[in-house]
């Protein structure tokens, strides 16, 4: 997500919503009808996801910031956490991370994170692009999660797009050997960006159906789009090693930047 104030497209989306009901223990939790994975547990079984202040020594130790040596799962622009919760609690040999720029969109994730006991889940306040250059240090991710990037219609806006060339090269950076990303829009022109450009750093896997594992819903965007009949694009690109740094920069320089036409309509 990018660092910028959010466009129209995520303000419609992450509209004000009404004041959660309280749930008791072995309730399920619900958001337009579909159901957000798990139930929530007896309040001694709590914890605390948060992840309040980004450490000062960057780049991060993530296996000391969870306390253990896992694989780490990330979820970039995770919104209210709809997948990183349900993934955490289908993949507990996992750490996950869930970051998103909107503090509000955070104390949602977090208290659901919470109420179910997922003490191998972080939520933080952070952009992309500062917690690919910053945070992380090389093959230190095994998956990267983006769903409905921002799309920013406007042609003014469109440097604003987080999925540039450099962005992509970033992702290649970070990822352990065989890592990969998983992509999903409904907008058919950043789908076709994302399916010309994505090849040439990792083998691209186009899907024509739903993801074939849970979840199904990825994000609250998901659930409004489908429910207007919008098209959903799905894939995933699993990384591509043998790399060089030079072949990385001339890859990189030939890429075109993402400043598609876009009917404004669509944001």
């Amino acid at each position: 997500m990018s660092s910028k104030r959010p466009s129209r497209y995520h303000r419609r989306v992450r509209r004000k919503a009404p004041a959660a009901p309280v749930l008791e223990t072995g309730q399920t939790e619900y958001e337009f009808g579909i159901p957000i994975a798990g139930t929530i547990v007896p309040k001694e079984q709590w914890t605390q996801c948060a992840l309040k202040r980004i450490p000062e020594q960057t780049p991060v130790d993530w296996p000391t910031l969870f306390s253990r040596q896992a694989p780490l799962v990330v979820d970039i622009g995770c919104g209210n956490g709809r997948f990183t919760i349900a993934s955490a609690l289908s993949r507990p040999e996992c750490n996950h991370l869930a970051i998103d720029l909107l503090p509000a969109v955070i104390r949602y994730g977090t208290r659901r994170a919470n109420q179910r006991g997922l003490n191998h889940v972080r939520f933080a306040v952070v952009d992309g692009w500062r917690f690919l250059t910053e945070l992380c240090s090389d093959a230190s991710l095994s998956e990267i999660h983006i769903y409905h990037p921002q799309p920013y219609a406007d042609p003014v806006a469109s440097t604003r797009r987080m999925l540039t060339p450099e962005f992509i090269a970033w992702m290649h950076g970070r990822l352990i050997p065989q890592g990969k990303v998983f992509l999903q829009t409904d907008r058919k022109a950043y789908w076709d960006y994302i399916c010309a450009t994505m090849p040439a750093l990792f083998d691209w896997h186009e899907l024509k159906e739903q993801w074939p594992e849970d979840p199904e819903f990825r994000s609250r965007r998901e659930i409004l789009s489908r429910k207007q009949g919008l098209p959903i694009f799905r894939g995933f690109a699993v990384r591509r090693d043998g790399i060089t740094k030079d072949d990385l920069q001339r890859i990189v320089a030939a890429m075109e930047q993402p400043t598609f036409a876009m009917d404004e309509q669509e944001d």
